[in-house]
């Protein structure tokens, strides 16, 4: 299982999981009582439900860099471009834009 936790503008948004059964997004409870909550993406407006899919969501996958960058990426790193989620946490900790991909382990939970 992999987890991030989400930011937008360094604030947590939510948590990403990828395991078995696909990939799961969910916002915080405390995002969603904040007195102003802006959605991550309009593809993912604000609920307590979680969003749950297959593959990766467009929204994180449009995260992952391109191209020079990418393959810079994969080879330094050793990353397989297939592992959508992997890459996104080992590239998206400094996206640009206002949403941020934090790797998250069990001993930062």
């Amino acid at each position: 299982m992999q987890k991030a936790t989400i930011k937008i503008h360094d604030i947590t948004a939510g948590i990403l999981i990828k395991d078995e059964d696909g990939y799961h997004f969910q916002y915080a409870a405390d995002y969603l009582n904040d007195v102003n909550p802006q959605p991550i993406s309009h593809t993912l407006p604000l609920t307590n439900q979680a969003y749950t899919s297959n593959v990766l969501f467009p929204f994180f996958d449009g995260l992952i860099p391109e191209g020079w960058l990418l393959d810079i990426a994969e080879k330094n790193w050793k990353l397989n471009p297939r592992g959508r989620m992997g890459l996104l946490l080992a590239c998206c900790k400094d996206c640009i834009g206002a949403v941020s991909v934090h790797p998250l382990n069990d001993d930062n939970e």
